[in-house]
């Protein structure tokens, strides 16, 4: 049972599959809430781009691909302000211009195959001492930066429009947010891969939605979640000799599917109760001073 933690490099990868779920399910209630799961998928593919460009470069990984994800998430958010045209748009502009460049490149240099398999579908058990600390350092940058500006989230996230009537400053509650999710996808790209991580952004969060309504407790739910799956899905891999990425997110559908279900039986339940809960109507029958 314990002897994959005899291994280095499987203890390094349980533990940034835990900090990345963890990471990614956190920022992934913002996501959820604003109904924004598009921008994850499309900020994702975008980094790709710099991904590719800091590899043929020699650039140090986090350093270009954390630059482009911030100009990225900038320009994504800077366009979807413009009213005619829609976020939506924006972020399709920006994510297949940014990914064709990558293809582009790949296609130039054929060096950069096997980097190219581990940038689409993560290699968490490649994972180095660099990679871990990185992560721990993006979540607590992001748990303080959520503590800090709490209700500023929580207005952002319900009801920006009303939020706005109250003088919080949505537009930079948008921007600061989008950064926090670049820097997520930038760190979490080497544990997921780009195809895996909008995947991981919904559904611990999805989850955690369907339990409570909370917006405190979804954020420590949505976090549980997300960090159980990586640890869960890194460790049922090691075994059944499937790729890392695809079965962190297979171990969090399947918990949805549960979550799911319990919330339908939750509701036939709730129905249940209520109807028989419900008093019988009682006929009044009018009084008559009359004989009869």
């Amino acid at each position: 049972m314990f002897e994959p933690f005899h291994y280095e490099f499987f203890v390094n990868g349980i533990v940034a599959a835990g900090l990345a779920g963890a990471l990614t399910g956190l920022v992934g209630v913002y996501i959820v809430l604003r109904k924004m799961a598009y921008i994850g998928h499309g900020l994702s593919h975008a980094i790709f781009g710099g991904a590719v460009v800091s590899f043929v470069m020699s650039i140090n990984f986090f350093v270009g691909a954390s630059v482009w994800g911030v100009f990225s998430a900038l320009l994504i958010t800077v366009t979807a302000r413009k009213r005619t045209i829609g976020a939506d748009a924006a972020i399709g502009i920006v994510t297949t211009a940014s990914f064709a460049l990558g293809i582009a490149i790949i296609s130039k240099y054929k060096t950069f195959t096997r980097s190219f398999d581990a940038a689409l579908f993560g290699n968490v058990l490649g994972v180095s001492d660099g990679d871990v600390l990185a992560l721990a350092l993006v979540l607590s940058v992001t748990v303080c930066t959520i503590f800090v500006g709490y209700k500023l989230f929580l207005f952002t996230a319900f009801d920006s429009e009303v939020g706005r009537l109250y003088g919080v400053p949505t537009g930079w509650v948008d921007i600061m947010f989008s950064l926090i999710l670049a820097a997520t996808i930038v760190v979490s790209m080497q544990v997921l891969g780009v195809t895996l991580i909008a995947a991981n952004v919904v559904i611990p969060p999805i989850i955690a939605r369907m339990i409570t309504n909370s917006f405190k407790r979804m954020l420590l739910l949505s976090t549980i979640v997300g960090s159980s799956c990586g640890i869960v899905g890194i460790y049922l891999s090691y075994y059944i000799d499937v790729s890392s990425g695809a079965t962190i997110v297979l171990v969090g559908s399947t918990l949805f599917v549960l979550a799911l279900m319990y919330n339908i039986i939750q509701a036939r339940r709730h129905r249940i109760w209520s109807h028989f809960r419900k008093k019988p109507a009682i006929t009044r029958i009018p009084f008559s001073s009359g004989k009869l």
